[in-house]
């Protein structure tokens, strides 16, 4: 049997109803392609919520949310969603900001922290933020957050313990509170090794450098297992014995 080899972390502090939250992840994403050590590299989300007193029903349209939220006017605000429409395109993303059903994000980050327990964190983020931004899904609804969940790759029979469970609350809180301790206040903002930070959606190109440095700073203090094997008869989880 191989050794494991251990990985780097790069957390990720995000709220899946943040535009340039989605856009980081398609940097980043871009820059993890092209750097040599990504299968050393593990992504970890954090939860982080930019309106905890959104309502868990929606009752106004995502755009008369922002005019008030902003204190903006509609045009302005219109202004700044065909912004980031276009920087989402950029990067491969179709928007439809202003069909999105603005509601609390708690459950939808309950249902992230369950997915981390089964290794589908990353998944599990990428189905939410397409449901909130380009489908126009309701990610308060339970039911809808099911039917993502068992997309994400998630076993229904198990799925309701994220929305029933404290536990997920609190880790929820508890990443919220970690971030007020390292000083993020607004998201998405990495962590490399827990030395490195990139606050918003940087060009992928950012993303790399970072990679790069502090990966070689990392590895020098977690070099890749290299164990010299005596070979002999095994038997391996596929049921071959030889």
């Amino acid at each position: 049997m191989e050794p494991v080899a251990p990985k780097m972390k790069v957390e990720v502090w995000s709220d899946i109803m943040c535009p340039f939250c989605y856009i980081g992840k398609r940097q980043y994403e871009a820059a993890l392609e092209k750097f040599a050590g990504s299968s050393r590299v593990e992504i970890v989300w954090k939860s982080f919520q930019l309106d905890p007193s959104a309502p868990e029903t929606a009752t106004e349209t995502h755009l008369d949310y922002l005019v008030k939220r902003k204190g903006m006017d509609a045009e302005q605000v219109k202004g700044m969603l065909e912004n980031v429409t276009r920087y989402a395109k950029e990067v491969g993303l179709e928007y439809d900001l202003y069909n999105s059903v603005t509601v609390n994000s708690m459950k939808a980050h309950r249902l992230i922290q369950f997915a981390k327990t089964k290794g589908l964190g990353d998944a599990m983020e990428e189905r939410l933020f397409r449901a909130f931004f380009t489908e126009s899904k309701n990610v308060a609804d339970i039911s809808t957050l099911t039917q993502l969940g068992k997309e994400a790759g998630l076993d229904e029979s198990e799925l309701q313990a994220a929305f029933t469970d404290d536990e997920y609350a609190y880790r929820v809180n508890q990443d919220i509170q970690e971030a007020r301790q390292l000083g993020v206040t607004g998201v998405p903002f990495f962590v490399f090794n827990r030395k490195y930070a990139v606050s918003g959606a940087q060009p992928a190109e950012l993303f790399l450098q970072t990679l790069e440095k502090s990966f070689s700073e990392w590895q020098k203090d977690h070099p890749e297992p290299q164990l010299e094997v005596i070979e002999g008869q095994v038997c391996t989880p596929d049921g071959k014995c030889d």
